[in-house]
């Protein structure tokens, strides 16, 4: 699954408290939340400009959906480039309010958890024109009581967990599972690229690696693997990144034993048949 994040980041928080990147800056140095960062708000907004664009033009050449997420500023502030991916039919998923808050901030407030949840499903069907089924939530930092709102509210899958190579049941204290669909921090843009500072090759290199052992271990084990790759516009959508990502989907595409699937249909797949799974 190549997962596209569009996040949108207020310019300057109401206060000065440190501005969490989700990331690494371009510029080091930590600025007051509350004082505007010119070089790291531009280099994000770069993504959102020029970079989806390149990826959207990669996608669109290999005939290969993306899965997006989207926090709901991305849909009130730069609402041309969801439309642009709802246009194309590809798989959106609500991705918390805006970049720089995250849940953890109301980790001992469940309510407001489950306020900012609400208005973040709003406005995405507001945006996309249909109901959420699943959750990112912002740099993944969900909180103790995050599973059980969304299944409270009626979704079907959480992107937050990191700990399996197959989806699986989460059970919820509503009693309504939800299932577990993995998003990576190592298979991802930022790690690869800003992180280890690999260029083009060793992107691409990372890619396939990572395709090729979980496809080995699904044929050897009679047992299917999911894979994704996290991307970021303002990352993987520089010129001299770019083709990592055409690297990778031209040697994927190699293969007939693949399925490019979204979350939710994943998702859907696995409650009709997670009795199956060990």
């Amino acid at each position: 699954m190549l997962t596209t994040n569009l996040e949108y980041w207020d310019q300057v928080r109401e206060d000065d408290a440190p501005y969490y990147p989700g990331g690494p800056g371009i510029v080091g140095g930590t600025l007051a939340g509350n004082v505007y960062d010119n070089p790291n708000w531009t280099w994000r907004e770069y993504g959102q400009r020029v970079g989806v664009w390149r990826m959207f033009d990669v996608f669109d050449k290999a005939g290969v959906p993306s899965s997006c997420t989207m926090n709901a500023k991305m849909g009130l502030e730069r609402r041309a480039v969801v439309d642009a991916a709802v246009q194309r039919g590809w798989e959106i998923v609500p991705h918390n309010y805006v970049q720089s808050d995250l849940l953890t901030d109301f980790f001992f407030d469940k309510e407001k958890e489950r306020e900012v949840i609400r208005e973040t499903l709003r406005v995405y069907k507001e945006t996309t024109g249909r109901d959420a089924k699943g959750w990112l939530s912002s740099s993944l930092r969900c909180t103790l009581n995050t599973v059980d709102i969304l299944a409270e509210e009626g979704l079907i899958f959480t992107t937050d967990l990191l700990n399996d190579d197959q989806p699986y049941l989460v059970q919820t204290q509503s009693g309504t599972p939800i299932v577990s669909v993995p998003y990576t921090s190592e298979v991802n843009d930022f790690t690869v690229f800003m992180r280890q500072g690999m260029d083009a090759d060793g992107g691409a290199r990372v890619f396939r690696e990572q395709f090729d052992w979980l496809r080995n271990e699904a044929i050897e084990q009679d047992s299917g693997r999911f894979m994704n790759i996290g991307l970021h516009p303002h990352v993987i959508g520089q010129p001299f990144r770019i083709r990592a990502l055409k690297d990778f989907i031209e040697y994927a595409q190699q293969f007939d034993d693949i399925w490019f699937a979204t979350r939710e249909e994943i998702a859907a797949w696995y409650l009709e048949n997670h009795q199956d799974h060990i």
